[in-house]
């Protein structure tokens, strides 16, 4: 699979794509806080054997818009609708891990026109949290920048696929690896979910939605079940044996429960419908 880069523009924000191409039903991939978008690297080649992958370098990471002057969760959300339209994908399924699934499932409620199936991965509506922008700052802060190699870096995130998947978001410089986001943004877009829950957001969300649990993962067993509860639909599955980046340890299992629950909702629901027209509701309370 040979990916195409593709930028998008909106409101001067430049937002970084990798494009598979092809004619098969698209698939938008969203990664987490400090990520980028090669690192679904290796799930998105199989997925590639029959979709149209899209990865996202989402605002303020990656090659992306470093310092975006927004990064509320609404303005996220509104990135995510404008690759979707200008890259003329139709309906898609949207996958996303940790704070790229509270984007995803951000979308599909304020969008529900634009997306088929919804798919989170360590990622729940719960909140509010208002410890966690203090936390991941705190973690940022940590790393000994610059990575003097990138063996390093691989080492510092945890080695194996774990710390590779970090490591080849860095970007290399003279004298070592950076990061390509700056500290404070990331912090800053926590701002949303320190202060509020996202409740009423998912109970909107229409579409097929499957929730992927790490056996040794972040979101809270309480909150994941409650989003069951509320949402009785939902297919919960849990892969043993990983951590939170389970995309990163494990993509081969992860590829395995995608694969099988797209499989299982192919059909009406995924009749890829034309965007045009569709007005998207976001709530920026």
């Amino acid at each position: 699979m040979e990916w195409v880069e593709r930028v998008v523009v909106r409101d001067g924000v430049r937002l970084r794509c990798l494009d598979s191409g092809g004619s098969g039903p698209p698939i938008v991939l969203l990664h987490g806080l400090a990520g980028h978008a090669g690192e679904w690297e290796a799930m998105a080649r199989p997925l590639g054997s029959g979709h149209r992958v899209v990865t996202v370098d989402q605002r303020g990471h990656g090659r992306s818009e470093r310092y975006p002057g927004d990064v509320s969760r609404a303005v996220y959300v509104e990135d995510v609708v404008a690759v979707i339209e200008r890259l003329g994908l139709g309906t898609v399924v949207l996958i996303g891990q940790s704070l790229g699934g509270h984007t995803a499932m951000l979308t599909a409620a304020a969008c529900p026109e634009l997306v088929d199936a919804l798919i989170l991965v360590e990622a729940g509506a719960g909140g509010p949290n208002p410890a966690v922008p203090e936390r991941i700052g705190e973690w940022l802060a940590s790393w000994p920048v610059p990575f003097g190699s990138y063996e390093a870096a691989v080492d510092f995130f945890g080695g194996g696929p774990l710390g590779r998947g970090w490591a080849d978001g860095l970007e290399e410089r003279a004298d070592g690896g950076w990061p390509r986001f700056d500290r404070d943004v990331m912090v800053a877009s926590l701002a949303d979910n320190a202060r509020r829950s996202f409740w009423p957001e998912w109970e909107r969300v229409r579409c097929p939605t499957m929730l992927v649990l790490a056996g040794s993962g972040l979101l809270p067993l309480d909150e994941a079940g409650e989003m069951i509860r509320r949402r009785p639909g939902t297919v919960a599955v849990s892969i043993p044996e990983t951590g939170h980046d389970l995309h990163l340890e494990r993509p081969e299992r992860l590829y395995g429960v995608i694969a099988s629950f797209l499989g299982d909702i192919d059909g009406p629901s995924m009749s890829h419908r034309s965007p045009m027209g569709t007005e998207c509701s976001v709530n920026e309370n």
